[in-house]
C-alpha cells in the first residue's frame, strides 16, 4: 500500500473544526431568520438541522468515493479532499434538480398525516434523527449509509405520527435486502475483477507487453460504465435517459477513452520497468477521475438526504399543504452543497483514512477493481429496479478484493508448506528461511517464488489435519476483522437506530411545539 503523507486538514485542532461547522450551521441560522422572521421558529430549526445532516453526509459518505484513490496512493488526502468538495458541490448545484420527493423511497404514506403540523414535527424529527446517528457512526469510524439513516429517522418518525399502517412494509423489506444485495454484488464484481487483473498482467512474465495490451481495455470499460452511471445517476435530473441511450453513449465514450488509452499507455511502456509497480501506476489517472466523477454523482444524489425533508417542510409551510413532490428552493440547495463540503474538510480524512487503507491495503489496480465495481453495480441495480446503497457497494468492493488476497495468499502458502513438514537439520533451516520470505512477500511475487521452488517435483505426504494446522499458523486476516464486524453491526443498526431517535424527536418537537 502506498503510505499518503498527512494532510495539512488532519492537523486542524479538532477546535477549529467545530468552531468551523458551528459558524456553518450558525451562518444558516441567520440567513433563515432574517428571511422567514423569528415567528417561523421550526422552519428556522428545520433549516439548520438539514445544514447539520449536510455535515455529517459530507463527513462520513463521501470517504467511499476517494478513500480507495488516497489509499493506494493515486491521490494525497488533501488533494482528494478539494477534488471531492467540489465535485460534490457542483453534483449537488448542477445536477441535484429543482424538485424532491417528500418522502424518501416512499416508504411511508404521507396521506395518512392529514394534519401539516404533524407533518412538519414529523419531518423535521426523521432529519434530526438521521443527523445525529451518522454523527455518532462518524466519530465511530464506521462509514454507514446515509440514505438508510435517513430512511431510518422517516420511518420512526412516521411510525409515531401515523401508526404501523402508515409504512410501506414491501419498500422496507426491498431496503433491507439491500443490505446483503449491494455488498455481496460490489465484492464479487471487485474480486472478480481483480483476479482478471492478476491473471492477464500481474502473473505474465512479460507484464509490459500484457500491460500494453490489457489495461486500455479496462480503462475503456471504465469509461463505459462511468458514462453509464452518471448518465443514469448523476444527470437523471437534468435528462432521464433511457437505459438503452445511456449504454450506447457509454460505448461510444468507451471508444475514445480506449484509443487514447492505448496511445498513453504505448507511450508510458517504453520508460517502463517489468514490474508490478510500474503495472499499477498505469492506473493513477483513471483513479483520479473516478473520484472525481463518483463525488458529482453522489453530490447529485445524496444531497437529498439532507434538503429532501428540509425541502417538505418549506413546501408545507409555504402552502400550507402536504405534497409528493416539492420544489427546492436555491436557498435550501446551497444549504446542502456547502454542509457537504464542509463535513467533507472538517471531518471526512478519518473515514477516508478507514475506507483507503485500515480495512486492507489497497494498491492502484486493487482501487480501480473497487471504483469499477461501484460504478457496475449500480448500473446492474438500476437495471433489476433494486434499491442499493452506494457505502455498501464500495466497502463490499473493499471487502471482496481484501477476502481475494486472503484467499491467494493462503492457497499459496499451502503449497509450500507440504515441503517442509518431513524436513530436519540445515534442509529444514533453508526452507524455513525460505518460507518466511513468501510469508512477508506480495500474493503477485509468491507464485513466481513457487515457481522457482519447484515444489511440484517434491512428494511430500502430509496429513490434511497437519496441513491445515501450518495454513492456520501462516495464514494472514489480509482483511482486517475488527473493521468488518464494526462496519457490519453498524449497518444493521442504521435504520432501527435512526428510526428510534426520529420517533423520539418527533414527540419531543410535538410536545414543545403543543
Amino acid at each position: 500500500m502506498q503510505a499518503t503523507k498527512p494532510s495539512g486538514l488532519e492537523n486542524i485542532h479538532w477546535g477549529i473544526r467545530y468552531g468551523v461547522c458551528i459558524a456553518f450551521l450558525a451562518a444558516v441560522f441567520v440567513y433563515v431568520l432574517s428571511t422567514v422572521g423569528a415567528s417561523n421558529y421550526l422552519l428556522i430549526f428545520a433549516a439548520v438541522t438539514g445544514g447539520y445532516m449536510a455535515l455529517n453526509i459530507g463527513a462520513n459518505d463521501v470517504a467511499n468515493n476517494v478513500g480507495p484513490a488516497v489509499g493506494s496512493g493515486a491521490l494525497s488526502l488533501f488533494a482528494a479532499i478539494c477534488i471531492a468538495g467540489v465535485c460534490e458541490a457542483a453534483g449537488a448545484i448542477i445536477a441535484g434538480g429543482d424538485v424532491v420527493s417528500t418522502i424518501k423511497k416512499g416508504i411511508i404514506d404521507p396521506s395518512l398525516v392529514t394534519d401539516t403540523r404533524e407533518y412538519i414535527w414529523l419531518m423535521a424529527g426523521a432529519l434530526l434523527g438521521g443527523a445525529l446517528w451518522l454523527n455518532f457512526a462518524t466519530w465511530m469510524g464506521a462509514p454507514v449509509s446515509t440514505t438508510h439513516s435517513i430512511v431510518g429517522g422517516v420511518l420512526g418518525a412516521g411510525l409515531a405520527a401515523g401508526g404501523m399502517s402508515i409504512a410501506n412494509w414491501p419498500v422496507m423489506g426491498a431496503i433491507v435486502a439491500s443490505w446483503v444485495i449491494s455488498p455481496v454484488m460490489g465484492g464479487v464484481i471487485a474480486a472478480g475483477t481483480l483476479a482478471l487483473i492478476k491473471r492477464l498482467i500481474m502473473y505474465r512474465n512479460d507484464k509490459v507487453t500484457a500491460a500494453k495490451t490489457y489495461v486500455p481495455v479496462l480503462v475503456g470499460v471504465m469509461a463505459w460504465a462511468f458514462s453509464v452511471y452518471l448518465i443514469l445517476k448523476g444527470i437523471k435530473k437534468l435528462w432521464k435517459a433511457e437505459l438503452y441511450q445511456a449504454v450506447l453513449i457509454g460505448a461510444v465514450i468507451a471508444v475514445v477513452v480506449y484509443l487514447f488509452s492505448r496511445r498513453t499507455v504505448i507511450r508510458q511502456a517504453l520508460r517502463m520497468d517489468n514490474s508490478r509497480e510500474s503495472v499499477n501506476n498505469l492506473f493513477t489517472i483513471p483513479l483520479i477521475f473516478a473520484a472525481g466523477l463518483l463525488s458529482f454523482a453522489h453530490g447529485a444524489n445524496d444531497v437529498a438526504n439532507a434538503v429532501g425533508p428540509l425541502a417538505a417542510i418549506v413546501d408545507a409551510f409555504q402552502g400550507g399543504a402536504i405534497h409528493a413532490k416539492a420544489a427546492i428552493p436555491m436557498w435550501v440547495m446551497l444549504i446542502g452543497a456547502i454542509g457537504l463540503a464542509v463535513g467533507l474538510a472538517m471531518f471526512g480524512p478519518k473515514l477516508i483514512r478507514t475506507v483507503g487503507g485500515e480495512i486492507t491495503e489497497l494498491d492502484k489496480s486493487r482501487a480501480f477493481c473497487i471504483v469499477l465495481a461501484a460504478a457496475v453495480t449500480v448500473i446492474i441495480a438500476s437495471r433489476l429496479g433494486l434499491p442499493v446503497s452506494s457505502t455498501h457497494i464500495a466497502l463490499g468492493g473493499v471487502f471482496g478484493v481484501g477476502f481475494l488476497r486472503e484467499f491467494l495468499k493462503t492457497r499459496y502458502a499451502s503449497q509450500l508448506h507440504k515441503i517442509i513438514a518431513d524436513r530436519t537439520g540445515s534442509e529444514r533451516d533453508k526452507l524455513q528461511a525460505y518460507l518466511d520470505d513468501f510469508h512477508n512477500a506480495p500474493v503477485e511475487e509468491m507464485r513466481d517464488m513457487i515457481r522457482k521452488s519447484n515444489v511440484k517435483k517434491l512428494d511430500i505426504s502430509i496429513k490434511k489435519k497437519e496441513r491445515k494446522k501450518l495454513k492456520k499458523i501462516y495464514r494472514q486476516e489480509l482483511v482486517k476483522r475488527q473493521h468488518l464486524y464494526k462496519i457490519i453491526a453498524a449497518w444493521i443498526i442504521t435504520v432501527p437506530i435512526s428510526g428510534a431517535l426520529g420517533a423520539l424527536l418527533y414527540f419531543v418537537l410535538r410536545g414543545l411545539s403543543i
